[in-house]
């Protein structure tokens, strides 16, 4: 699978998330997809930038637009960040890093002066018809949810 580019349709996939569901892209055709990679469940910056997600849920609903995110994390800390943050979308667990790959969000980063590869956060905005319509990458989470939220009103 090739990394999907602006106005390119997006490989199919299908992938574990909460609830115990799949997730399978071209079964969600006919509304718009937001997929939201984050470095690791409960953290500091991702739990605020789900919680973003969480409290506009509603809007992202009225504009025909799913909410993914996406971690390396394991099912069952997907499931106890969702209940605890009660997030009424579902997180996909990428272990293998499948997703990952095929969105190019694996980066090599820093930390405390040790480099690791990790996940860049990252969101990608989907259209109905399966074409990567915005992506945004490295992405400070302050306002960015009211910003993917805009332009998938604008699909």
């Amino acid at each position: 699978m090739s990394q999907p580019t602006i106005d390119q349709p997006v490989a199919n996939f299908t992938a574990v998330a909460t609830s115990d569901t799949s997730v399978t892209l071209s079964e969600l055709k006919g509304s718009n997809v937001v997929i939201y990679f984050y470095p690791k469940d409960s953290t500091p910056g991702c739990t605020t930038e789900g919680q973003d997600f969480r409290d506009m849920y509603s809007e992202f609903q009225a504009a025909n637009t799913q909410i993914f995110g996406v971690s390396r994390d394991g099912m069952r800390a997907h499931e106890n960040f969702k209940a605890k943050q009660s997030f009424p979308f579902e997180l996909i667990s990428d272990p293998d890093e499948t997703l990952c790959k095929l969105f190019d969000v694996i980066k090599l980063k820093k930390l405390y002066g040790k480099e690791h590869l990790g996940i860049e956060r990252s969101t990608f905005l989907i259209d109905a018809d399966g074409v990567l319509r915005k992506e945004w990458r490295k992405v400070k989470v302050k306002e960015h949810v009211a910003e993917v939220l805009e332009a998938a009103k604008g699909l």
